[in-house]
């Protein structure tokens, strides 16, 4: 018997001789895995922004608006060391590719956290 491993959904085996193949396949080291969690799995997008603590999201927020490290400390009334800190742990856990100019670094980060909110729909109306 070989060391193969398997993981199928109950509610997707309907042929039994199709699940016994599975299962023979698996006996002799083989993998079966469902369709159905391989798509699961690659559909998934890891989200960027996750890893950014609230205070970090906030600080990106307020440079996607246009302020600067000094407004931004005024604004959250830390110092200015305290948003450059947190500016290079945002594009650090970004994984912003290391440059010259921080101020491109900075816009990618504010297309990254664009890219990452949700659209507004605007305001409903009833029907």
């Amino acid at each position: 018997m070989g060391d193969g491993v398997g993981y199928l959904l109950k509610d997707q085996v309907v042929d039994a001789a199709d699940f016994v193949a599975a299962l023979r396949h698996v006996l002799g080291g083989g993998t079966v895995v469902d369709p159905q969690v391989i798509r699961q799995l690659i559909g998934r997008r890891r989200d960027p922004l996750a890893s950014l603590s609230p205070r970090e999201h906030e600080v990106l927020a307020l440079i996607a608006e246009g302020h600067s490290n000094a407004a931004i400390a005024r604004r959250l009334a830390v110092a200015d060391a305290t948003v450059g800190k947190h500016v290079r742990s945002i594009v650090t856990k970004l994984d912003l590719p290391q440059t010259d100019d921080t101020h491109h670094r900075r816009v990618l980060a504010v297309l990254t956290y664009l890219r990452g909110r949700p659209t507004d729909p605007g305001p409903t109306r009833p029907s």
